[in-house]
This record gives C-alpha cells, sequence and structure tokens, in this order.
C-alpha cells in the first residue's frame, strides 16, 4: 500500500508540472504582457526662449549744459538753491548791468549820431546829381559828395551793429536756464566777479532729467555671441528688449527702458562693449547717480526644447531621460540640463516630437517594452 501511495503522489506532482509548463507556453503572451510596464507619455515640444540678464548701473542724466556768463561783471543775484529743479527760461543768476547799460546810452547817441551824418550826406548826393549833369558843378565836388554819403552810410551801419551788441550784452547780464533740469551747486556768490577770463568762467551745471540713462555693459565675447558673430556695429536696437528697472525699494519703475545709442570704443580695461539704455522720467522718480539694477532680453529669441521636470531623473550627477519610440519600445538617453524652473527642464539632447516618459519611469529598463496609457 505504500509504494502504490508513492507511485500516485510522483504521477500527481510530475502532472501538476507538466500542466505548469503548458500553461507557461501555451501563456506566453499573457506573460508577456504581465512585463509590459504602463507609462504615461508627452511629446516633446520647443518654446521660444531669450537670455534675461541682469546688470548693476548707475542712472545717469542723458545731457548736461555748462552754464558760462558770456559778459563781466559782479553778481547781483543767485536765484536757485543748489540742487533744485529749474525749467527752461527760468531766471538763475543776475550780473550788476550798469556798465553795460551805459555802454548801451552811449551806443544809442552814436548810432543817433551817424544815422543823422547819414542824412545830411544822402541830401548833399542827391543835390549834387542834376547839378554834375549840367556841369554847375565838378566831377571831382560830385565824387567827393558821394564818397561822405557812402562814408556815412557805412558809419551808421557799424554804430547800429555796436547799438544792437550793447543790448546783447545787458540782456547777458540775466542768465536763464536753457533746458528743464537738476541745477547744480555754484561756487561763485553775489559779489563775486565774473564772466570771460575770471575765475568764475563757469557758474553751475544744469542735468537735464527728463530721461535718464544707464550704461549696459555686455563683454565683447558674449556680445559676439549674441549678435550671431556680426562684425561689430553701431547699430545694436535690436540687441536688447523687455528692459525693466528695478527702484531702491525693490519695486518695478513703471515705464520701460529703451535703446539709445552704442558707444564708439571698446572699454579697454573690460573689454566690454557699451550699449546706452534711456528711461523716461515724467515724474522725476528717478536720480542721477542712483544705483539700479536693470534687466533685460538680450540676443534674439530662440528654440528651446523643454520637458516637464517629472520626464528628467538625476543619479550621480547624471541627467537622463526614457524615450518611447513608436514600436512603444523603451530607451535610456543622457541629456543636458540647461535651466530648471522647478516645473519645466530645459534640455539638450532631445528632438521635438519624441516622446519621454513622466510617470513610471523608475522600473524602466533599456529596451524594455511598455504600455502607454
Amino acid at each position: 500500500m505504500r509504494v502504490n501511495f508513492l507511485i500516485m503522489r510522483s504521477v500527481y506532482i510530475s502532472i501538476v508540472f507538466v500542466l505548469g509548463l503548458l500553461s507557461c507556453t501555451s501563456g506566453g503572451k499573457g506573460v508577456m504582457k504581465s512585463s509590459e510596464e504602463a507609462v504615461e507619455v508627452v511629446s516633446v515640444v520647443a518654446d521660444s526662449v531669450v537670455t534675461k540678464q541682469l546688470f548693476i548701473t548707475t542712472l545717469q542724466p542723458n545731457y548736461a549744459v555748462v552754464i558760462q556768463p558770456r559778459v563781466s561783471g559782479y553778481l547781483s543775484a543767485k536765484m536757485f538753491s543748489n540742487g533744485m529743479p529749474v525749467r527752461r527760461g527760468q531766471v538763475i543768476f543776475r550780473i550788476d548791468d550798469r556798465q553795460q547799460r551805459a555802454n548801451m546810452l552811449a551806443a544809442k547817441a552814436d548810432y543817433a549820431t551817424a544815422k543823422a551824418n547819414a542824412i545830411e550826406a544822402e541830401n548833399n548826393y542827391n543835390r549834387a546829381v542834376p547839378l554834375v549833369a549840367i556841369d554847375a558843378i565838378s566831377q571831382a565836388q560830385f565824387d567827393q559828395y558821394k564818397a561822405q554819403y557812402e562814408a556815412a552810410r557805412a558809419s551808421t551801419a557799424s554804430a547800429e551793429q555796436r547799438l544792437k551788441n550793447s543790448q546783447l550784452e545787458v540782456e547777458y547780464t540775466t542768465i536763464v536756464s536753457p533746458i528743464n533740469g537738476v541745477i547744480s551747486a555754484s561756487e561763485a556768490y553775489v559779489g563775486d566777479f565774473v564772466g570771460p577770463g575770471s575765475k568764475f568762467a563757469t557758474l553751475t551745471r544744469i542735468e537735464n532729467v527728463d530721461t535718464l540713462c544707464v550704461n549696459i555693459a555686455i563683454p565683447m565675447s558674449h556680445y559676439l555671441e549674441l549678435s550671431g558673430r556680426r562684425s561689430f556695429t553701431y547699430n545694436n536696437a535690436g540687441l536688447l528688449s523687455d528692459i525693466t528697472l528695478s527702484l531702491a525699494d525693490g519695486s518695478e519703475y513703471p515705464f520701460k527702458g529703451s535703446y539709445s545709442y552704442t558707444k564708439s570704443a571698446v572699454a579697454d580695461t573690460e573689454g566690454t562693449i557699451i550699449i546706452v539704455v534711456t528711461f523716461p522720467n515724467p515724474d522725476y522718480l528717478l536720480k542721477s547717480g542712483q544705483f539700479a539694477r536693470v534687466r533685460a532680453n538680450v540676443g534674439a529669441y530662440r528654440e528651446q526644447i523643454r520637458v516637464p521636470a517629472s520626464a528628467v531623473r538625476q543619479i550621480q550627477g547624471v541627467a537622463s531621460v526614457w524615450v518611447v519610440a513608436a514600436d512603444s519600445t523603451a530607451y535610456y538617453r543622457q541629456v543636458d540640463i540647461v535651466s530648471n524652473n522647478g516645473k519645466t527642464v530645459a534640455v539638450e539632447g532631445l528632438k521635438v516630437g519624441e516622446r519621454v516618459v513622466v510617470d513610471g519611469n523608475a522600473r524602466l529598463s533599456n529596451g524594455q517594452k511598455v504600455k502607454v496609457l
């Protein structure tokens, strides 16, 4: 009986083993399906991006004028406070004009005398014209009348010009601002002798602050890369875009900057090209010399491959993705990370239209078949 039991047990185990093998062979497709990893994929797309850079610089006046007196004299009035805003045409200095007015009165008298002499000479000449025609006077006498008339006319014109010059000198004793701006300090005080050639040949300086400018320094090597390695050009209007300025409190200035011009020479010490950008300043919020943080898009827009952050795995500093081919085979591929904003990653090493795994990539092996959800 024991022998029969052992035989029957052996037969039973053999049958179970054979059935197991049959199950494996006949259900081979089922086993393959169970090894396929279910994954989610996205198609690779390209975004149009541009390089955003931060520049630390200082605000400068767009231009400034130097105030120099045109006439000499003693300063009689200083009509501003240092650092105050002034408007075009506003009186800022007065020079004692007594000497200039005396000169003007003398010039008026000289002009009146010259004009009277010219009238007399003209009358003599007009009377001599018919007389010489009938030989009532000699040709020599007529020529003398004519010369006296022409000399009187010249003297009158000269006296008139001296009068105009003296009137201008009186006007020049009142000095006005030629522009809107902020006036600098002046070392000249009331009572000082000022004028061309004197200690105070220059009285002050006025900076125009309707617009302020900043110098954007770009290394020449970087400039050549951004500009497509073209030869140096003085027109770089398209190199910078979306130019913004941050104020001292961190807030963004409401007006954007614009390209003005490119300085003619490359800075020798730094090897940089200087691009000048201007900002409008209608409310005078910006001050000359103010620290500035300027951000701008530099260079042309270009295509950049971006994928969801979940598609990229980093192990020991090596970034990689899983690419799913058209036949649903997953392939391992290393990529280079350009930037990462936490949600998406800009990478190099992929092509537009390729599919990458964004979920289920932790359990894949190279060449494995996957089931795309």
